[in-house]
């Protein structure tokens, strides 16, 4: 007795996920979460708030980026949603016409939850490193700290750890320095 094929999840599925929750596909498995809880999407977007002005519109800072706030993103099999991606502007001049990006970003920020850390940890960080992401920054609301990644011959190297409100400034973005305390309140 043979047992059946395993049915993959399709974009079609993921297009049928209500509104009100992330749909992803990760190994071919649709994962399904509710939007985040206020503390993250604080953080969230205090994080954009701090990176948009100086590297996506280049106010007081060196420009060259599009930071966009849960791009969707179509890597290989996989479709992620990170909280944060950034594109330097030399290797994507414009934005796609498309409402998903098939281009890996420059840069990923995942910010973390007890329903999310061990997908973005342990499936979603793989993939980035797969897909040649060359940063990637883990912003943990409930430890108040953030870690900053790199990728070096497809494995990730902690660049460093900050907490609470230490000063940051990190690669890919260390032009820029700003006290995490923000993230946090």
């Amino acid at each position: 007795m043979s047992m059946p094929a395993e049915r993959f999840a399709t974009y079609e599925d993921l297009c049928r996920v209500p509104d009100h929750l992330v749909a992803q596909i990760i190994h071919g498995h649709l994962i399904t979460l509710p939007r985040p809880a206020p503390k993250h999407a604080r953080a969230s977007s205090i994080m954009g708030g701090k990176l948009v002005p100086s590297y996506d519109e280049g106010n007081n800072g060196p420009g060259g980026w599009w930071i966009l706030f849960e791009p969707e993103l179509h890597l290989a099999p996989h479709i992620l949603v990170p909280d944060l991606a950034g594109w330097r502007r030399e290797r994507m001049p414009s934005l796609p016409d498309k409402a998903y990006f098939e281009l890996a970003p420059d840069w990923v920020c995942e910010v973390l939850s007890p329903p999310t850390a061990r997908m973005d940890r342990a499936d979603k960080l793989p993939i980035y490193a797969e897909q040649g992401v060359p940063h990637v920054w883990l912003v943990d609301p409930d430890a108040q700290t953030l870690e900053v990644f790199s990728l070096h011959e497809q494995h990730w190297r902690l660049d460093g750890v900050y907490k609470e409100a230490d000063e940051i400034c990190a690669p890919p973005f260390d032009a820029l320095q700003f006290n995490l305390a923000a993230l946090w309140a």
